[in-house]
């Protein structure tokens, strides 16, 4: 692998970059549909890792359906196979995707992270104390014409800072890029062990709310739990049901 240009390319865990360098090979053909895979050593000399980081990245392209592993070993995945086209991009993974599913994340988009309070209602759910600032996630999905389509905000709690160790690189004053990609957050909580459950109430702003030209609007509001009950993120997300869809896959 190509030595990190960043403190943050630096932080990103192993697996997920041997994952993407992979991924690249698929997407861009160098690894042919129904082609057998490096085995896990070969892949381990090649980007200079251990193999349970190399089966941490399989597992990944596995959960994305890019790869499949019989007795015999991992190939690409055909279309066939997997239920779908082709090998497609990174970005049209099939594992649920931060914070607004796949067409969110095909999409032009804006993203940015603050450190700060969360609105009051949401501060004991969050599990902090009122005043105590946490990360916050926002994200536009911007129109051809450069129209907000979708808008999400996300909240972090406690327990998800304590516990997601890729999390922990955001805290204030560490990472400040203008584009941070959580696009795999919901990877991070499975790889830390954590079995989270979904729910999400779809709600229809009334006429005071409705943008300009009278265009129809949903609004999202998510609570992502661990197994013992506890937020780990919070996420409202309001966009126009007329210009962008909202589809969410999830499969624990």
């Amino acid at each position: 692998m190509a030595e990190p240009e960043s403190e943050a390319a630096a932080d990103t865990p192993l697996y997920l970059r041997v994952a993407a360098a992979l991924r690249e090979d698929l997407a861009h053909r160098r690894i042919s549909p129904g082609t057998r895979l490096p085995s896990e050593r070969s892949l381990s000399q090649r980007y200079h890792v251990n193999r349970q980081t190399v089966r941490s990245a399989l597992q990944l392209l596995r959960d994305e359906r890019l790869v499949v592993t019989d007795r015999r070993g991992t190939f690409a995945s055909s279309g066939a196979e997997s239920g779908s086209e082709p090998v497609a991009p990174a970005l049209t993974a099939r594992r649920p995707t931060f914070p607004g599913g796949p067409r969110a994340a095909e999409a032009l988009v804006r993203a940015s992270l603050t450190w700060e309070p969360p609105p009051t209602p949401l501060t004991a759910r969050l599990l902090l104390t009122p005043g105590e600032p946490t990360l916050v996630h926002r994200h536009v999905v911007l129109g051809p014409q450069g129209t907000a389509l979708q808008r999400a905000v996300s909240w972090f709690s406690r327990p998800a800072l304590a516990e997601i160790p890729q999390l922990a690189r955001y805290r204030r004053g560490r990472d400040r890029r203008q584009q941070p990609d959580l696009r795999l957050l919901y990877h991070w909580m499975h790889q830390a062990g954590l079995r989270i459950t979904h729910r999400e109430s779809v709600g229809v702003p009334g006429p005071a709310m409705t943008t300009a030209g009278g265009a129809a609007r949903l609004l999202v509001h998510r609570v992502v739990s661990d197994q013992h009950g506890h937020a780990l993120e919070i996420t409202d997300i309001d966009f126009s049901a007329q210009s962008a869809a909202w589809t969410y896959e999830f499969s624990a």
